[in-house]
């Protein structure tokens, strides 16, 4: 996926929108539970989720490969119970490329109006521009985890969920496509199914209390700083987020320090759906990419996967989940 890292202060972040932030219905009232809630989130399922989408090899746009792990991913949801809209859509990439797109949304509960949405995109970069070696950057990424470790999170929710039967609340979880068919030099380029579906909800109408973007959770030696656009259009649910990771244990995953802003699905979601939305994305401060040593390479493959950082995010989402169950 591609991601582009702004050097900016949440400040100025602030002043460029008006200075204002935005209140997240739902959230105010909740008290933050003291002990850890919910399942016990499974690392080695995950992982395997994971492995199961790096199998189909990269999820490039147009793909025979991005079609199969496409009906995949779809009859997993649908296997765990939840309601499958598929949204496809042809959307044109930066140099004029028909991309034959497909959000995949798996909803629990959909007769619900109390709504919390999940998301990630499942889509692969084409090509491994940011490699040491030049001669890797007209070749696919594999994207185990710039891709993949966010639907293999989710995937792992939706089983739990499934299972334990006890969530009062409904989830959306979105697999947004054509995240990753971009251009350093075009802005606009990225984000492409999470633009769409902002603009063209799968259900007219469409809300949710709040959204949490998962954003390359399972690299090795991962830290998820609090991202400067979540902090100022979602404070509360950065706050809330945050909190339940100490609850549950992974604080040290969480650190309370901002990492900068980033240009990735949330935006849209915020911007276009008007649903309070943050991303949990990995921030490497001291990497030569913030993004960590195998994005955008052809490094990004199961052997750079930590199932302790899989585990740190998905117990975190389930802390909220169940702390928030009403």
């Amino acid at each position: 996926m591609k991601k582009i890292l702004f050097s900016i202060l949440t400040t100025a972040v602030m002043a460029a929108c008006g200075g204002a932030q935005k209140n997240v219905a739902g959230t105010e009232s909740v008290a933050q539970q003291a002990t850890p809630v919910g399942p016990d989130f499974q690392a080695d399922s995950a992982f395997a989720f994971c492995q199961k989408q790096c199998d189909f090899g990269p999820r490039t746009m147009n793909s025979q490969a991005h079609e199969l792990c496409g009906q995949w991913i779809a009859q997993k949801f649908q296997d765990y119970g939840m309601t499958i809209t598929e949204q496809r859509a042809t959307l044109q990439g930066y140099d004029g490329t028909p991309l034959l797109a497909n959000n995949i949304i798996a909803s629990y509960k959909p007769e619900s109006a109390n709504r919390i949405l999940i998301c990630a995109h499942w889509d692969s970069r084409p090509w491994a521009d940011n490699d040491p070696d030049e001669a890797n950057h007209d070749k696919p990424v594999l994207a185990a985890n710039d891709g993949a470790s966010g639907v293999a999170v989710m995937l792992e929710l939706a089983r739990l969920i499934a299972d334990s039967d006890s969530l009062n609340i409904g989830v959306d979880f979105i697999c947004f496509d054509a995240e990753d068919w971009g251009s350093h030099s075009h802005s606009d380029s990225w984000a492409l199914g999470s633009n769409y579906w902002a603009k063209h909800p799968h259900k007219t109408g469409y809300k949710a209390r709040f959204g949490i973007l998962l954003d390359m959770v399972g690299g090795q030696q991962a830290r998820f700083y609090q991202e400067s656009y979540s902090l100022y259009y979602a404070p509360q649910v950065v706050n809330l987020v945050w909190q339940a990771a100490a609850v549950a244990g992974y604080s040290s995953f969480f650190p309370m320090q901002e990492g900068g802003g980033v240009t990735d699905d949330h935006g849209p979601v915020n911007e276009y759906a008007k649903i309070p939305c943050i991303d949990i994305i990995s921030h490497y401060p001291d990497e030569e990419s913030s993004f960590g040593p195998t994005w955008h390479t052809i490094s990004d493959d199961m052997e750079h996967i930590d199932k302790n950082t899989l585990k740190a995010v998905g117990q975190t989402l389930v802390q909220v989940l169940w702390s928030i169950n009403s």
